[in-house]
């Protein structure tokens, strides 16, 4: 096979005067790129460079340095600009980089000419072994955060270039404009080497002209501005950009003429939005890909596309799917990872799932580590439904969690200022979309990202969600809830809500008096103390001594209509009994003595909360004592166990001093799925009116028991100057 050098002379000597390289205030033909380009490998060889980074913005410069290697034969190493110090000095260690290629000038660094600069770093101590005849070492943050060095050949690099010039046969391509940062193994290939071999000229800027900040940053406006001036026939796109590009289309924002061909990937694409970009003019198609197989193995072309594929495999690779589901790659994949002693398997595992048409079609399911199993045994890929998310409400981020619920979950990023009402109707039209087992019980909402710098996401954007699951009670309780009914709308037109969703839904504000408690951040970030749970564990004792007593009460003045409830409650008593000893036990294990709390008295917040209770059942409607379950046993199957395991860590406790909090976190799963059904029976209006009320006062006067908890002072407040 010719190497991409090669054929870069030839085309320099087919079309020597045609543009190929153009920027904001220059523009290089084809016969001045490869000479510039050879100019800088010289330089590289005099300086017996061996191992260089390229860093900096999109600029010609970048380039030119990067194909400057290639042809010295030096190993080029992109540097992401969005990458953290910490990660940007693991790759330089990692990778034993000689020098840094960039276009500007870096402290201590010298002119190569054609505006590429070389900073030279010092000797590394050890060099980390890389896998002979890599020629570019590309590093992928991945899931933990930390950089891994993917090596690939100058061969690999240009079979998936060759591959992508034939799969792209019949599709015009005069002008390409980079959009993602040339770090982007994806746009480096894709995007620079596939429209030079294919005669067009690759368009870039820096990436602040074109609105894009950071890993994730946006201004539409000003991207649009660079489209127009620009007018390419292609552009490369992750999903939030292809859903940016849609709305501005949708709106007569973006002139669409002069697209031919939109390539989306980097993560999953709902089919709604592509129909929705056709209809307006986006030729959007849906590839796939990973920097093992230098970024890309199947991809939609006109000539050859199936709706809700990816494409078909490119020429260069074989693909098969296992009996497990998962997507295995043969032939173009990459020389091993640096620092690996072990040498690739033959078939490498992508950890995708996935499946094969007759047809030859790929499609991906997900990520088969993060798959979600429901309590019905349904399988769900989180990816899958968080691409419908993002894409079906117009948001940036979505985490959609619930492993073993009956209905999966998920929290949102909304930071354009909607009103949950209008979010909720917007979650309601995805679910009449989507199969019934991955309906969305209930969303969560975030008004502000996750950022990297927090842990929450990788520097492609990507969830942590290792770290998320275990800050998922935090997150929660400062997010604003929205329970969604699950159920269809009838033929009639009319909409059907079951009260228990109709009680979730209008208690929703309410309850983020609760969740939002400033107790719950406090144990996650290690502000509690031993007199914290006392004090809590004192007030739950307070009121769950009153439980059984109300329901007593409560049963005895219900009306012989609703028997079922009476005999509900039977069963609940049973339950209930003993559990005020329970806390006592544990107030126990914490040093306290046992017999002065009994004898104590509560909050008032407590006090209150009890007697409005049995006020409302001997003087109102009986039915209100069943607002005071929505909110103890919702927070318990909430928050009880994953808060419990943090205090127990944090104080050093044995389980002895748990077992309300551990008991309520399991035992109220049961009991709360009863209370769904439960509730689901009481049709009377009267009746589902006093269970809201009572339940939003309760919401109300918990909330204000768990904002009373003593906190320990563990930060200082700013010291102000004087003026």
């Amino acid at each position: 096979m010719v190497a991409l050098p090669e054929l870069l002379h030839r085309q320099a000597l087919t079309h020597p005067s045609r543009i190929a390289l153009r920027g904001p205030e220059s523009e290089l033909s084809y016969k001045q790129m490869m000479r510039a380009a050879e100019a800088v490998a010289e330089q590289l060889r005099l300086r017996s460079i061996k191992r260089a980074g390229v860093c900096g913005d999109n600029t010609l410069a970048w380039i030119l340095a990067d194909l400057a290697c290639l042809l010295a034969g030096v190993v080029c190493v992109p540097v992401p600009a969005f990458f953290s110090e910490t990660q940007t000095a693991h790759l330089v260690e990692q990778a034993g980089l000689e020098g840094l290629l960039s276009g500007e000038a870096l402290k201590a660094s010298e002119s190569l000419g054609q505006g590429v600069w070389l900073r030279q770093l010092p000797d590394s101590a050890e060099v980390t072994r890389m896998p002979e005849g890599t020629a570019k070492i590309t590093f992928t943050s991945g899931s933990t955060g930390t950089p891994k060095g993917v090596c690939l050949s100058l061969k690999q690099m240009t079979a998936t270039a060759l591959a992508l010039k034939a799969q792209l046969t019949g599709v015009e391509l005069q002008t390409h404009l980079c959009i993602l940062p040339l770090a982007t193994l994806l746009e480096n290939i894709a995007g620079v080497y596939l429209p030079l071999l294919m005669g067009a000229c690759v368009n870039v800027a820096p990436l602040e002209h074109l609105g894009m900040t950071g890993s994730s940053g946006l201004n539409l406006n000003r991207l649009i501005e660079g489209i127009h001036q620009s007018r390419p026939q292609t552009l490369i796109l992750v999903p939030e950009l292809a859903m940016a590009l849609v709305s501005a289309a949708e709106l007569g924002q973006l002139d669409s003429r002069s697209f031919r061909f939109l390539a989306v990937g980097g993560g999953r694409v709902s089919q709604e939005l592509l129909a929705r970009g056709r209809a307006v003019g986006l030729p959007l198609y849906e590839g796939y890909g990973l920097s093992e197989c230098s970024s890309v193995v199947a991809l939609n072309v006109p000539s050859a596309e199936c709706q809700g594929s990816v494409g078909k495999p490119l020429s260069h690779v074989q693909v098969r799917v296992d009996s497990y589901g998962h997507i295995r790659i043969r032939g173009n994949t990459h020389l091993g990872y640096l620092g690996d002693q072990t040498a690739p398997c033959e078939w490498l595992d992508t950890g995708d799932l996935g499946a094969l048409s007759p047809g030859g079609f790929l499609s991906i399911n997900g990520r088969s580590k993060n798959l979600l199993i429901t309590s019905f045994g349904r399988n769900i890929s989180p990816e899958w439904l968080e691409s419908e998310l993002a894409q079906g409400l117009g948001i940036p981020q979505a985490v959609v969690f619930g492993d073993g619920e009956p209905q999966p979950m998920a929290l949102v990023t909304v930071t354009d200022g909607r009103s949950p009402d209008v979010l909720a109707r917007s979650v309601k039209q995805l679910n009449q979309r989507l199969p019934d087992y991955a309906r969305l019980a209930t969303v969560y909402i975030r008004r502000q990202p996750f950022r990297q710098s927090e842990g929450y996401i990788t520097a492609n954007g990507r969830p942590v969600r290792a770290r998320i699951q275990a800050h998922l009670p935090t997150l929660l309780a400062e997010a604003f809830p929205l329970f969604i009914s699950t159920s269809f709308s009838y033929p009639s037109g009319e909409s059907h809500m079951a009260f228990f969703d109709r009680l979730q839904h209008e208690t929703a504000e309410a309850r983020a008096h609760v969740t939002g408690a400033p107790v719950v951040k406090a144990i996650g970030e290690g502000d509690f103390s031993l007199e914290s749970y006392t004090w809590f564990l004192t007030q739950a004792f307070h009121h769950v001594k009153h439980t059984v007593p109300l329901m007593m009460a409560c049963g005895a003045r219900l009306p012989r209509r609703v028997e079922f409830v009476r005999k509900a409650l039977v069963e609940y008593i049973d339950e209930e009994y003993g559990h005020d000893e329970w806390i006592l036990n544990d107030l126990e294990a914490c040093g306290s003595d046992k017999e002065v709390i009994r004898t104590g008295k509560p909050d008032l917040s407590i006090e209150l909360m009890v007697s409005y209770l049995y006020d409302q059942i001997n003087r109102g409607n009986p039915a209100a004592f069943f607002g005071m379950v929505q909110v103890l046993e919702g927070t318990s199957v909430e928050l009880a166990t994953p808060l419990g395991e943090q205090i127990q860590k944090l104080l050093g406790l044995p389980n002895q001093a748990f077992s309300y909090l551990y008991s309520h976190g399991a035992l109220d799963q049961d009991h709360f799925e009863f209370f769904r059904n439960l509730m689901d029976g009481i049709t009377d209006p009267d009746d589902q009116q006093a269970v809201i009320d009572a339940a939003r006062v309760v919401y109300r006067l918990y909330g204000d028991m768990l904002r009373s908890i003593p906190l320990p002072v563990t930060r200082k407040e700013p010291q102000h100057e004087a003026a």
